[in-house]
């Protein structure tokens, strides 16, 4: 693969030893060195206190839940909280100056880090490639609305498509899916089709509910935590405290996961004196370290000895009750489960016999059993059979809907599970439409729209002109970079509510709009006073979040107000807009009479802690599935390599969240000051004939086009052989927009058939 008679061109990149544990004075030092440069110690510490209080604001990071109001602690926020805090309450502004001060050309050699650090935006900006086509200029925000509205009209409803980011209120996503519907669209491309959208398929068709079936104290009577496919080190890290707990009553933790994460070998709680000392907590009993892509094949196999177990016990190991009085298709499941052979599924797994069936025991012998994951599981081919597979195991030993067990999704953007609550979804289900016809009087469209990938393939046809973001930052989730920043382009029209300049501003459409919005923990004053929005966590509760700052600037609008005012121009009075606008009450008492569980909403809301809404899985109900919870049979994929190429999942380093990078550290990977780096197996760079730090190129070939990421730097870690690990979004390059999981369209971000080409100094 490469010549070894040449010298290898090495890249700069610090490696540092692994912590021994995740938390601890690390973790604080973090803290207080994100605070200092972005908010300012004082400024920022003061503003942590409120944050994810009951009368405070919600974290803009992660959707893990807080304890109730009386459990919770003065310090409830974690490390990447105070990142994301600091990032959005800073004091950098990016003003009309400084982002019109640059060329498109000057702001595309920046990177994603240092375009979050040009600070807040501060006031409504228009591009027009026909005006000038290198640079933003300021626009009124009563002109950047009419013009957005112009535009779309021109174009249609067909043509738009309304994109939403899981940092979005329930207020803001309502009133979006509303004016969108009223328009006549359901193309509604949402953060979700890029992550969970998997689980929520695979959920919605076995137990009738898309969401987990699991609260936050059930984690105090688990007796087996499995977390699977997820690193909630980096991307959930209050959940490490949940752990922390669960290990320290006894509860057996087992990490199913390609990577050995810092994150869940121990955990020294940075809030807890002792230890940051040095004392730590075990978490994971045992890593299975599965191969990328093997968990349906682990899955099957312990499956397998979980039946095997009951042949040689008849009636001591299944719950035969639950499963006669509660499912459907276990017959027909484990016959096919008993006929796979173990050398197949050890193969598909990647993990020994001996391990799979360690891990089965461990199942065996828990009372309780939660399975947690995250996209590790998400984003695959085979990402709803893999999921479908964990319900197949929990429903073995009636471990959904009673006390210390179920199924934990983990969700990542604060709001992204509220957004599909909300109706935010591009196949609306019937109930919902008939309930907007009801409470608004009008025929919304039923046909299904778009998702994400469906918006970027119609964006290339010419079908889909205007793409209008409600937060988030399309381009750098999406895949398939360069061609989703071509689709952009080809737009008539992109308008992004924002809080911070992005890569989806660099690439425009021929008009492109910023309209700034407040954040997450700034004061949002309307006509009818103070108001507060609300989220729903991933255990669904939903709770009030109050800012506390001081706006970055005097023109920033709230979302609810900005996406009203979108919908007086472009549907004129059909509603009391502005009224909606300076109450969020009023907004509430319409979602009060459209979704189920809203009740008495804003009433409700204003209780400390919020409320849950009700789950048919938690109460064994299975409504939507016609009463009993479904077994689905599946294959595991054949995971074969071609020589000379390896399976690459993208992952985050523990200095962001999402596409927003707080700085190029990955301190629980021993990586500092780089982020284009690509993780290998040692024995994996020999047999390639690479080394450390040596720079190569990044290839994938899919349906005949090579899509390429250059300049990633070697870095030598524990993976199973013929995988490999790259951060995003910076590796998206090489995700081919064609490869999606099979029922949930999601994009195979974690299963990317790959070669690794060393650059060499004709290529500089």
């Amino acid at each position: 693969m490469t010549d070894r008679g040449k010298p290898p061109i090495l890249g700069e990149v610090e490696l540092a030893a692994l912590p021994r544990a995740a938390g601890g004075l690390g973790a604080l030092a973090s803290t207080v060195r994100f605070l200092a440069r972005d908010t300012g110690l004082v400024r920022g510490g003061r503003t942590l206190l409120h944050m994810n209080q009951a009368d405070g604001f919600d974290c803009p990071g992660c959707a893990w839940p807080e304890p109730g109001p009386g459990d919770r602690s003065r310090f409830e926020f974690c490390e990447n909280g105070a990142k994301a805090l600091a990032e959005e309450a800073t004091t950098a502004r990016a003003t009309p100056e400084v982002v019109g001060g640059r060329t498109l050309a000057e702001l595309r050699a920046l990177t994603d880090f240092e375009l979050g650090q040009l600070g807040r935006l501060t006031e409504p900006m228009l591009y027009d490639a026909d005006v000038d086509g290198e640079r933003y200029h300021p626009i009124t925000w009563d002109a950047a609305i009419a013009l957005l509205a112009d535009e779309l009209r021109a174009l249609g409803p067909a043509a738009t498509a309304l994109y939403t980011s899981g940092r979005t209120s329930n207020e803001a996503a309502f009133l979006y899916q509303l004016v969108g519907r009223w328009w006549g669209t359901n193309n509604f491309p949402d953060c979700s089709n890029l992550c969970h959208e998997s689980s929520g398929a695979a959920l919605g068709a076995t137990l009738g509910v898309g969401k987990g079936s699991v609260g936050l104290d059930d984690f105090d009577h688990a007796d087996l935590i499995l977390v699977l496919g997820q690193n909630p080190g980096t991307n959930h890290p209050r959940m490490l405290s949940t752990l922390r707990e669960a290990a320290r009553r006894g509860a057996t933790i087992v990490s199913v996961n390609p990577m050995r994460e810092v994150g869940l070998a121990r955990f020294a709680h940075p809030q807890a004196p002792l230890e940051l000392l040095g004392r730590s907590t075990a978490l994971a009993a045992e890593v299975v370290q599965v191969q990328i892509g093997g968990d349906l094949a682990a899955l099957l196999a312990i499956g397998k000895a979980v039946l095997e177990r009951e042949d040689a016990a008849p009636g001591t190991v299944l719950d035969q009750a639950f499963l006669d009085e509660h499912t459907e298709g276990f017959a027909a499941w484990a016959a096919h489960v008993r006929a796979l052979a173990w050398p197949d599924l050890v193969r598909g797994a990647g993990i020994d016999e001996a391990t799979l069936r360690r891990t089965a025991d461990r199942y065996v012998a828990a009372d309780a059993t939660i399975a947690c994951w995250a996209m590790g599981l998400t984003q695959h081919a085979h990402a709803v059979a893999t999921i479908q597979e964990v319900v197949n195991l929990l429903l073995l030993r009636g471990n959904i809907g009673r006390r210390g067990a179920g199924a934990c999704p983990v969700r990542g953007h604060s709001n992204v599970q509220g957004d599909r609550t909300m109706g935010i979804d591009h196949h609306p289900k019937p109930a919902l439409l008939d309930a907007l016809a009801a409470e608004f009087g009008f025929a919304p469209p039923r046909a299904g729209g778009l998702d994400v990938v469906g918006t970027l393939e119609a964006m290339h046809a010419g079908t889909v002109r205007a793409l209008v973001c409600l937060g988030g930052n399309f381009l750098s989730a999406a895949p398939d970079t360069h061609g989703t920043a071509a689709a952009l382009e080809g737009c008539a029209i992109t308008a992004s509510v924002s809080t911070k300049l992005n890569r989806t501003h660099l690439h425009p459409g021929r008009r492109a709009l910023i309209l700034p919005c407040l954040a997450r923990s700034e004061v949002d004053a309307q006509a009818g006073g103070e108001q507060f929005v609300t989220v729903e966590d991933s255990m669904s509760i939903v709770h009030a979040s109050r800012g506390v700052l001081p706006p970055a600037s005097p023109h920033l609008r709230s979302e609810p107000a900005i996406v009203c005012a979108l919908g007086a121009a472009l549907l004129g009075d059909v509603l009391p807009w502005a009224e909606l606008a300076a109450d969020y009450d009023r907004v509430r008492a319409h979602i009060s009479r459209v979704i189920p569980g809203f009740d008495d909403f804003a009433a409700r809301v204003r209780v400390p802690g919020g409320f849950q809404l009700p789950n048919d899985a938690r109460d064994r109900s299975f409504t939507a599935v016609g009463g009993r919870a479904r077994f689905t049979i599946s294959t595991p994929p054949d995971l074969t390599l071609p020589p000379g190429h390896l399976r690459m999942m993208t992952i985050r380093s523990h200095d962001q969240y999402n596409t927003t990078i707080y700085g190029l550290d990955d301190r629980y990977r021993g990586v500092r000051g780089e982020r284009r780096v690509v993780f290998v197996h040692p024995d994996d760079l020999e047999a390639l004939g690479l080394v450390e730090r040596q720079l190569v190129t990044i290839e994938s070939t899919w349906d005949g086009q090579v899509r390429r990421a250059e300049g990633f730097r070697c870095v030598a870690h524990e993976l199973p052989r013929g995988n490999c690990a790259s951060y995003f979004p910076e590796a998206n390059a090489v995700v081919p927009r064609g490869a999606v999981a099979v029922g949930s369209n999601t994009p195979a971000s974690k299963s990317v058939v790959v070669r690794l080409v060393p650059e060499t100094a004709d290529d500089a």
